[in-house]
Formats: C-alpha cells, structure tokens, sequence
C-alpha cells in the first residue's frame, strides 16, 4: 500500500468520528472532535456532514447546540421525559440529566404506553423511569419501569358542557383535544370548570390522579383564550398550539410609535431611480423593489445593471433595544390564511419600513452588475434614500409584458417593465447554466367570504413572481459574499445535501417507476432535475416530484457555512425581507458594520451571539411554518364539514403501515383513509416502493395512485379528516410473488404490528 503523503489529511469516516468521541468519555463538542481528529478547515464540512448522518441514524444524539453523546454511553435505565410522537404516533422520549436532555431520541418500544396496569396511558409530558435497550435491529428502545409524575403539559381544545339532561344538573362537561393526535376526550367536573362556557377554547391541565386511572382522564380549565365561533378559531388554535405570540410589548410599542421619517443624512440619493416593488395583490408590506437598465461600459457589452433595495430596518430596530428583543422572539411573522402575526408593529411593518408608492424611505441597496451571459462581475452595496416609482402586483406588471397593460402600467412599460424583464433573462440564462433545484411544489390559497372558507385555488406563477425571486437569490449572494471578503462574521442560509440515507431509499424507489439513480456519482441539483425533466412525460410525475421533494434535507440557519444545496450556491445569506424575517435584519446590521455605513452596524455582543440566534431562528421558523399549515388544514376541515358524505378526486401523498395520506384536488386538504378502511385484504407497508401491498394478491395503493375517496369524518378543531378509498388498488407488479410479504403486515383493522418495516422506517 503507499504510503500517505506528508500533510495529506487522513479520510474522516463514521467509525473515527466516533472513536473520537468515545475518548472524550462519550460526549464531545464538535470543536472537541475536530481538534481530536486533527482535521483542518478544509474536513470541516464533511465532519458535519457525518455528524448529521449518525445523528439521523440514532448512533448519536445532541446535548447541546453544538454538543453530541455517542448512544452507546446511554446507561442501562434512567429518566425519561416523553417529548413527542412519531409519523406513525408512537411515543417518543429523551434521557434527562442534572444539566437537560441528553443522548438521541428513543421511541418507546410497541405497546408500552398501554403497558402500565392499573394506569391510564403514557401520554406526551409524562415522566418515568425506563430500561434502554437495543432490537433486533440494532435501533433503540425504552421499555417503561415506572411513571414517575404526572404530565405537567397544557392541553389545548374546546369545551363541550354537559346536555344530557341526566347528568346536566350536575355541572360539568369535557374537552374534545385540538391535537388531532389525541384519541379521547378529558372529562372536566364541575368544580374545574371555572369561567369556560360551551364552545370556549381552552386551555387545560390534567387533574391529579385519584388513585388507579380507570377510563378517561380528568382535566382542569386554567384559561379561555376564545370562542370556537370566533371566525378566527383556527388561527387562534394555531398560533396558542405552536406558540406564536400575538401582539407588542409597551415599551415595543412606543420605541415604534417614536420612530421617525427617514432624512438623507448619511445616505445615497436614489430617489431618482425608478424603483418599483412588485409583490402579491394583498400585500400588506413591502421590504423590495427593483429597476434594470442596460450596462453602459463598453466593455460590457449586452450587460445589465440590476438594483435591489431593500428596506432599512436596521435603522429602527437597533440591537438590544425592545423592538429588537421582540423581534429576536419571533423570529419571524407568521402569515395565516386569514391574518398576518407579524415580527414589528404595524406602524413599522406596514409604515415607516414598507417601500411604499411615492413615499420616501431608507433603505439598503445593492447594485449588480451582470455580463451578457447572466454572470455576476461585480456589486456594490449603498445606504440610500429612495421613493417608489409604483406599487404592482404581479398580476399587473405579467399582464403589462403580454401586451394588456392598464392605465398605471402603460407609461412604465417602455422605461421600466421591458428593461426588467430583459435584464431577468440574462440572468436566467446564468441560473440556468448553474442548475438550481426545480421541484415542482404548487401553491394554493384559501378564499374567504363573509369571514368562512369559501374555497381553495391554486396560486397562479408567472414569469413575474420568477424575475423578483431571481433578482432576490442574487441580492441574497451578494450580502454574502461581501461579508465574506470583509471576514465579518455573518448567519448563512444553509441547506445541506440529503443524507445517504435518504438517497439509498431513493435509489431503491426509482426501479419501481421505471427509473433509477447511479450509484457512486456525485449527488447535485442537477442530477435530481434530470430526473424531474423525465418525469415531465411520465404518469408518475407526481409521485416523483413528492419522493425527490422528500429526500431532500431541511434548510436552516448556521454561522458555520456549508453552502446551499438546494439552490447550488457556494455562499448564502437572507438579506431581502427584514421586514418579516429576524435573520435579515442581522445580515442589513453586519453589511453596515463591515461597510461602515453607520453606527448601527451589529456589536460584539450580538456576533457572540450568532450560534444561538441561528438555532432560535430556525426553530421559530419551524414553529411558524408548522402553525401555518395547521390553521389551513383547520379552515378546510370546516369547509368540508357540510360535505361528509360526498365523494372527492385525489391522490396518494403519504403510505405508511396504518393508512393512506390522501390530497383532494378541489381543495389541497390533506387527510387519512385508514387501512382498516381498504378492505379484507392483508396489507403490507413496503417502504422501497412507497406503497401497500396486499399479502395475498399483491395488489397494490402506491404513493401518487390516483383514487376516489369517500368522506366520512370532519373534524374543525382539529383539521382532522377521513376517507374510505372507493377505487381498486392497482395491479400486482410484473414479477411479485406472495413469498416477498408472508412473513409480514398488516391486517386491515387488526392488531397485527409490522415490526419489521416498522423498525426499517426508524432507521431513515
């Protein structure tokens, strides 16, 4: 074998970034593991990247923000807290110390939340002691010894009082859970009512036990926060449920009402530029606007000069100050499909930092320069003065450039509609050649009358929302790179490649629709838009599109760049929407530290602490996101309630052991068929095809199938819905055989667990 040339790193594997840790007593910072394996900046990517796979695969698990415990140094037993559950609604729990959590998350092992006799179920929030113990799989499980306390957690849900007339005299009544997860009912006695009237939103705690807990469990009413008739139930439900907060401080509110209108002290004199910002019809903000003109150097011939500038937030919300303690909490606005929580006061979001029509206001600006092939030479970035030019949808300017424009439209045509327009295809030219990723993942809006869904359309995308999202991608790179080359510290967007797990399971689903992944190449963007391109033209296009969308990793934030996948870029950083996004408006103060644009600029303090901020902010967004969805499938529900009964188009989005996940196509709603519901076949989860298969026929329900559903249930409080499946199951595939499933499944409404495929499951 060579030898090893002097100075030449030594391969990171999976084994020696355990090994490290192992040394280190179990439990290791990442500085720590990278310092033990001797490793340069030039691993540290792939350090992280190995990090994330053990991570995933349960070998390790986190205790702390950049801390991990290598899983085989969890001790035999010890106490759990239950955190959370599973796609498929097993219990889920962490190992608790003196100093927090500590080790991976463990599933408890089939069956044990039932377990306990003589107790009512392990529920989310409930503490006990367990054994740790690896399957046969080699993935861990906890098997509960004893529950040590009872849940401490709030419930959130709807009281129903007692109508009864044989029990009514009594007081009283229950709670129906928002969860959809919740299977039952709490049962609230009449001393625990308190203020809650029938139909109230409440929030509950579970009673103490009086002695062995038989039947349904007992609850407390410790606040109304609303009415279920409320229009608005469903935002509320969302936001109490994922913990949005609505509403400013005083001392928010003040520092905001105080702000004053921007002068052009300390700043560049755009107002002359015709900038326009081009946003959604029902915009009620607006943080970007853009003009392009042609390049007038000679030397570059067929270029563009592209500007984007943005709003100033960091003029008012300076660091530590009220308005940025609370922006810093949120993180983020939440938008609802009938209301916006947003990050800032109205008075700032909707106001003073809005680029609105023929108004002057501060901003930050950055002008490109692109080549005639749509690459990006050279930017600058400015702290100016502008004035809007004019306020557009993008309705408006996409039908101003298929040659109906209207009477605000017309006289901005020639001088600024076309220049943009030429300008976005050149630089689509050089996105194009750069081959971002392009899952074809289609939006949808809830139409609202008189304050109750009145349907569901899709989003209509038009070359005018691809110019403005382009242009945004290359002011977001720009800020980047600058503080790149100023060696300022900064917070990156990150998205990092999908795991190898992920991408076995891909390439162990493409042969079962006729397609197939190499394996030992490089995985890229571009290679998953090859495969979306021959998927154009194939009848499983959609399921394609949902497996290739599901390999992919989540994008975050992080101090620590790794590039972003997703979009194909080296380099990163949100700068565009500090009206709604806190991660934006640290880029605005670290560009006006770096450039000296300002006294303003980001401090030490707040450098120091990037780490936190960027796992705050990622995990707001989460939240967000999770609370948005939420109160879409809540306004849904109770739009189809009327309808149970009746039958709808859709298609297959989710398989997993204990149903189909069905999408309707008049309303995007998502709900579950259960399996119980697919007839007296025996069904088997086969996770390489994504599909069910019957043990005996080998028919099929595959992700993406096209069917039929009946609507049997509609739950508004929860945003739960349920189907029976009226159309067949497709036919065997081309070679199956009864032996692949004999010895494993599911059988329709039965106790019959898929142990096998269960645990397979675990693994990804």
């Amino acid at each position: 074998m060579p030898k090893r040339p002097p100075n030449f790193p030594e391969p990171l594997t999976r084994e020696r970034v355990l090994e490290a840790i192992r040394k280190s007593g179990g439990k290791a910072q990442k500085r720590d593991i990278a310092h033990e394996l001797g490793i340069g900046p030039e691993q540290k990517k792939e350090l992280r990247h190995i990090l994330r796979e053990l991570e995933e695969s349960g070998a390790l698990g986190r205790t702390g923000r950049k801390s991990y415990a290598d899983a085989n140094a969890l001790p035999e037993s010890g106490v759990m807290d239950i955190v959370d559950r599973d796609p498929d609604g097993e219990l889920l729990a962490r190992m608790r110390g003196p100093e927090g959590y500590f080790g991976p998350t463990i599933r408890l092992a089939p069956g044990e939340a039932r377990r306990m006799k003589g107790e009512a179920a392990i529920g989310i929030g409930d503490r006990v002691l367990a054994r740790i113990a690896r399957g046969d799989d080699g993935a861990f499980e906890a098997r509960v010894v004893k529950r040590l306390g009872q849940s401490a957690h709030r419930i959130l849900g709807v009281y129903r009082a007692n109508k009864d007339p044989r029990v009514v005299r009594y007081g009283g009544g229950r709670v129906v859970p928002a969860d959809r997860k919740a299977r039952h009912d709490l049962i609230i006695e009449s001393q625990h009512v308190g203020d809650a009237k029938d139909g109230d939103l409440v929030f509950v705690e579970l009673a103490p036990e009086r002695g062995p807990a038989h039947g349904p469990k007992r609850g407390i009413v410790k606040d109304v926060i609303g009415r279920e008739s409320d229009p608005r139930a469903a935002s509320i439900l969302a936001m109490h449920t994922h913990g949005i907060t609505e509403g400013f401080s005083p001392e928010e509110e003040a520092q905001a009402n105080a702000a004053q209108k921007p002068t052009l002290k300390g700043r560049t004199d755009l107002r002359d530029v015709p900038l326009v910002t081009i946003d959604p019809e029902d915009a009620r903000d607006h943080d970007d606007a853009v003009y392009a003109s042609p390049d007038t150097d000679e030397k570059n011939q067929g270029g563009w000069r592209v500007w984007v500038a943005i709003a100033d937030v960091a003029a008012y919300v300076q660091p530590g100050s009220p308005l940025d303690r609370g922006a810093w909490r949120r993180s983020n606005s939440t938008y609802f499909p009938d209301r916006v929580a947003p990050m800032l006061p109205e008075s700032l979001s909707a106001d003073l930092c809005s680029l609105r029509e023929n108004e002057e206001r501060a901003c930050l600006a950055v002008e490109m320069i692109f080549n005639r092939d749509g690459q990006k030479i050279r930017h600058k970035f400015v702290r100016g003065l502008m004035r809007s030019a004019a306020k557009l949808s993008y309705e408006q300017a996409q039908a101003a450039i298929d040659g109906k424009p209207n009477e605000k439209t017309q006289p901005l045509l020639e001088p600024i509609l076309k220049p943009l327009w030429e300008a976005y295809a050149c630089v689509w030219a050089g996105r194009l050649k750069r081959q971002p990723l392009e899952i074809d993942a289609p939006e949808h809006k809830i139409i609202f009358k008189d304050g109750k869904v009145a349907g569901v359309k899709r989003r209509e995308r038009f070359d005018a929302h691809k110019l403005i999202e382009e242009f945004m991608i290359q002011a977001n790179v720009c800020a980047a790179e600058t503080l790149e080359q100023k060696n300022r510290p900064q917070i990156f967007r990150v998205h990092d490649r999908p795991s190898d797990e992920k991408i076995a399971s891909l390439s162990d689903f493409l042969p079962t629709v006729d397609m197939s992944w190499t394996k030992g190449q490089n995985v890229t963007a571009a290679r998953f838009n090859r495969i979306l391109h021959l998927a154009e033209t194939s009848p499983n296009k959609d399921i394609i599109n949902e497996v290739v969308l599901r390999t992919q990793s989540q994008a975050v934030y992080s101090p620590d760049n790794i590039g972003h996948f997703g979009l194909n870029l080296a380099r990163y950083s949100h700068f565009t929407s500090p009206i709604r996004r806190y991660a934006d408006v640290t880029i605005h103060r670290a560009l006006i530290r770096a450039l000296k644009l300002g006294d303003d600029g980001a401090t030490d303090k707040e450098e120091e602490r990037y780490v936190e901020t960027a796992e705050h902010i990622s995990e707001m967004e989460r939240k967000s996101m999770a609370a948005e969805r939420d109160a879409t499938a809540r306004y849904i529900s109770a739009f189809l309630a009327d309808r149970v009964g009746n039958t709808f188009e859709g298609r297959v989005t989710g398989v997993t052991r204990f149903g189909l996940f069905i999408r309707l196509d008049e309303t995007q709603a998502d709900g579950l068929a259960p399996i119980s519901t697919l007839g007296n076949e025996r069904w088997v989860h086969d996770e390489t095809a994504h599909a069910l298969v019957g043990e005996q026929t080998g028919q099929r329900f595959p992700l993406g199938m096209r069917v039929e559903v009946r609507l049997d249930e509609a739950t508004p409080i929860s945003g739960g819905l349920l189907f029976t499946v009226l159309s067949d199951p497709l036919e065997a595939i081309l070679g199956w055989r009864k032996s692949r499933t004999s010895r494993q499944g599911n059988r329709g409404g039965g106790g019959f667990r898929d142990r096998d495929t269960k645990r397979g499951k675990r693994r990804r």
